[in-house]
C-alpha cells in the first residue's frame, strides 16, 4: 500500500474550519471574524490573517462584540506572538485541541460491515439528530452541518439491535473531516466509535478523499487514546483564548 502524505497542522485547521463553517465571515483589518450563532467556539472565534500587534486587538474585540459574541480567538501552531499578546491582555487558554490525521485506506480496512449496521447519508435521519442531541450537539451545531458545502454525510452505527452512535463527515480539498462523533452512553466500550471512524473512511474514499482528519480536545481521555490506537497521527494542536472574566 502506498503511503498517503498527511497534511500539516495548518492545512488540517483550514479543513476543520471549512467543514464546520460559521454563519458568516467578516474581514476586519488583520482579522477574520466569524459569526457563530450559538454553534460553538470554532465558528465564533477570530483568527489572525497576518501577524498582528497590540494596536490590532481592539478592532477584533469590537467586531465580535458587535455580533453579540464574547471576544474569543483561535490560536494555531506557529502563532506564538499572538498567544503571548492575548495572554498579556488577560485572555486565558480554553479547550486545547489535538489534530489527528490518517490514511483513509488504513482506517477503512476491508471496508466490510455487517448488513444493516452502518449507514451514511445526507440529510441525516431524525435518529441521527436525536443521537447528536443526546451528546449536546443541538440545533445550533446541527445548523453548522447544514451550512457545510461539498460532499457530506451523517453516519449512523447500530450496536446490536439498538442505535449506537453517530457522526458528521465532510470533505474539503481531498481531506475528510469527522465532526460530532457521539456514542450513546449505554453503547460505549463496544467498538462503536471504531466502526463509525471506519465507515467515515469508506465514505471518504467513495467520494475522492484519501485522508481522514479530526479535532478533539486534549481533555477527552477516551477519544485521544482511541485515535492513537487506530493508527492516526497527531499532526498539531490549536487552542482558544478568552478573557478570564468571560471564560
Amino acid at each position: 500500500m502506498n503511503h498517503v502524505p498527511l497534511p500539516d497542522s495548518r492545512t488540517l485547521v483550514e479543513a476543520v474550519l471549512a467543514t464546520w463553517p460559521p454563519a458568516s465571515i467578516h474581514r476586519e483589518g488583520a482579522w477574520t471574524i466569524r459569526e457563530g450563532k450559538g454553534g460553538g467556539s470554532r465558528v465564533s472565534s477570530a483568527t489572525e490573517d497576518w501577524p498582528v500587534t497590540e494596536a490590532d486587538l481592539p478592532t477584533a474585540e469590537a467586531a465580535m462584540r458587535a455580533l453579540g459574541q464574547t471576544p474569543q480567538f483561535m490560536v494555531r501552531d506557529g502563532e506564538g506572538a499572538l498567544d503571548n499578546l492575548l495572554a498579556a491582555h488577560g485572555y486565558e487558554v480554553k479547550d486545547p485541541t489535538n489534530l489527528w490525521a490518517a490514511d483513509a485506506r488504513r482506517l477503512a480496512g476491508d471496508g466490510a460491515f455487517k448488513m444493516g449496521m452502518c449507514y451514511a447519508m445526507w440529510p441525516p435521519l431524525n435518529l441521527i439528530r436525536d443521537i447528536w442531541q443526546d451528546g449536546g450537539i443541538g440545533p445550533e451545531r446541527q445548523a453548522v452541518m447544514e451550512r457545510a458545502g461539498g460532499p457530506k454525510a451523517g453516519v449512523l452505527m447500530r450496536s446490536g439491535d439498538y442505535p449506537g452512535g453517530a457522526a458528521f463527515v465532510a470533505i474539503h480539498d481531498n481531506l475528510a473531516l469527522i465532526h460530532a462523533l457521539h456514542v450513546l452512553p449505554d453503547e460505549r466500550r463496544k467498538g462503536v466509535a471504531r466502526q463509525i471512524v471506519k465507515r467515515c473512511a469508506v465514505w471518504a474514499l467513495d467520494h475522492g478523499a484519501d485522508v481522514i482528519g479530526l479535532a478533539v480536545t486534549q481533555g477527552n481521555t477516551a477519544a485521544n487514546p482511541l485515535y492513537a490506537a487506530l493508527g492516526m497521527t497527531l499532526r498539531g494542536q490549536y487552542h482558544y483564548r478568552i478573557k478570564s472574566e468571560e471564560a
